[in-house]
């Protein structure tokens, strides 16, 4: 029997209809692509999942720690509703802690989706 989602992965849109993180994930590599990819499906099919693949942050955000090619770390935030994850920001993290300009704009976009 195939194994069920418990979350299904949605790209959080702009008023304009563009897709902030599904652009950045279209800007990696193939290689860089499948990683982060694999990793959010991961959560899909085994919420909840805790370190070192995901971590909480703050504000009900968490974030999706992928290693990508040249020992870089990727990191997609989201929070989920319901049996949704939706995906708020991806960026290549270059500093220990999560910058707080990063985490920011997650929660601005988190704040524009809960409006809904």
């Amino acid at each position: 029997m195939p194994r069920q989602k418990v979350l299904t992965a949605r790209f959080y849109a702009t008023s304009t209809g563009s897709m902030p993180v599904r652009e950045w994930l279209l800007s990696l590599s193939k290689e860089d692509r499948l990683e982060v990819g694999s990793d959010i499906a991961n959560i899909e099919y085994n919420w909840p999942v805790g370190p070192p693949r995901c971590k909480p942050l703050e504000d009900g955000i968490f974030e999706v720690r992928s290693r990508i090619s040249s020992g870089r770390t990727a990191r997609v935030l989201f929070f989920s509703r319901d049996d949704e994850m939706f995906l708020l920001h991806g960026f290549i993290k270059k500093t220990q802690k999560t910058p707080r300009q990063e985490l920011e704009l997650a929660k601005k976009r988190k704040k524009e989706m809960e409006e809904f």
